[in-house]
């Protein structure tokens, strides 16, 4: 967990987003963070994770549904949501943090 803590505990946006292989929302959203991805380049980073891989993380963020996207920024989380969200959307809710 200590890696995660690196991981978020940084100056820019990191969006999460923890899906999982067979979730078709999950798979919905792969292009979308791409796009926001693309849009935001170096001002925020977007992070994948696969919850089947990181169980430990899954369970200690208590994500249950799929997919779950939180936005942090200096360590501290800022925004959760579960379910999909268009590009849009996130990007500006992104910005807020920038």
């Amino acid at each position: 967990m200590s890696k995660f803590g690196e991981l978020i505990d940084v100056n820019i946006p990191v969006l999460l987003d923890f899906f999982a292989e067979e979730s078709e929302p999950s798979k919905a959203m792969h292009d979308v963070l791409h796009d926001v991805a693309a849009a935001l380049g170096d001002k925020a980073k977007v992070i994948k994770i696969d919850v089947e891989k990181n169980q430990e993380l899954t369970e200690a963020l208590r994500v249950k549904g799929l997919p779950t996207l939180i936005v942090y920024k200096d360590g501290e989380m800022k925004w959760r949501h579960t379910g999909t969200q268009d590009a849009n959307a996130l990007i500006s809710i992104i910005e807020e943090y920038l």
